[in-house]
């Protein structure tokens, strides 16, 4: 393989998926007051989550460093790669994608001739995901770094993301939304869907209960005709296994399931749970 592949730990490709393709995730930073964590180095997600439910406030999210980056880029170059692709979390809703550049540009001042690339995936969590293993599929098939960079931005404009959040406690410690419109929004069982399939975070809809949020993000799969690499990503959702079911009512293909990690499940909160897919090449 000519082409090393590098993305960051908001990809939440599990380790099983990641073992032998060479894929280099760059680590998130996660703080919980004073103590600081690598994302999925040291802390996994289900010791996320417990520590999240059990903390007065928020954790916080920070991009790695340039330095973190650009070591990932000299290991790939040092085993034999003759370019690298670095395909990171929306540029939108992180710093991560900057010290990605930063470290490419670090790199070349320091009298490298090295090819590497740093792509803005406009996605996160599954469905960033799935760029990364279609560019890993890509470069091990022989493709070079301007055949990989030319797919990923076209499969980019093709990936959508939804997600419906269980618990409204997240956005409460966050600051955004208050107390009481948090209070009153669970007992009405409000459930609202997001959509970052721009690369940003808006809202989608709110529905009354947790099976109509689901019922809404499978109608939303069917309503997109064929689509391709469904993914169903949770915060240790316990209803993910019925949520797969209802999607194998309007797709008949695989479906790949992962978890969310600390960098959306710190915002989104526990129990969120959402799909990625990519709608038909025309």
């Amino acid at each position: 393989m000519t082409v090393g592949i590098v993305t960051d730990s908001s990809c939440d490709l599990s380790a099983e998926e990641l073992e032998g393709t060479g894929i280099e995730v760059v680590p998130l930073y996660i703080r919980f007051g004073s103590e600081e964590f690598l994302d999925r180095e040291e802390i996994t997600v289900e010791d996320f989550y417990k520590k999240m439910a059990a903390a007065a406030e928020l954790p916080q999210t920070a991009a790695p460093s340039p330095g973190r980056f650009e070591q990932a880029f000299r290991r790939r170059l040092t085993d034999g790669c003759d370019s690298v692709v670095c395909i990171n979390l929306s540029a939108a809703i992180s710093a991560t994608m900057q010290s990605a550049s930063q470290a490419a540009a670090e790199l070349r001042s320091s009298g490298s001739e090295a090819d590497v690339r740093v792509l803005d995936s406009r996605s996160v969590t599954a469905g960033l995901g799935t760029l990364v293993l279609q560019a890993h599929q890509l470069a091990s098939q022989g493709a070079d770094a301007d055949e990989i960079e030319s797919f990923v931005s076209e499969a980019t404009e093709r990936t959508r993301v939804f997600g419906t959040l269980d618990t409204l406690e997240n956005l409460r410690k966050g600051g955004r939304i208050g107390g009481a419109q948090a209070l009153l929004g669970s007992m009405l069982s409000i459930k609202p869907i997001v959509d970052i399939s721009s690369g940003e975070v808006a809202e989608a809809a709110k529905q009354r209960t947790r099976r109509k949020a689901l019922s809404w993000l499978r109608d939303q799969t069917r309503d997109a005709g064929p689509v391709q690499h469904l993914a169903v990503m949770h915060g240790e959702a316990a209803d993910v296994d019925q949520f797969c079911e209802m999607l194998a009512e309007v797709h008949s293909g695989d479906i790949r399931v992962s978890k969310i990690g600390p960098v959306v499940g710190t915002h989104a909160g526990a129990g969120v749970l959402g799909m990625a897919y990519q709608v038909a090449a025309p």
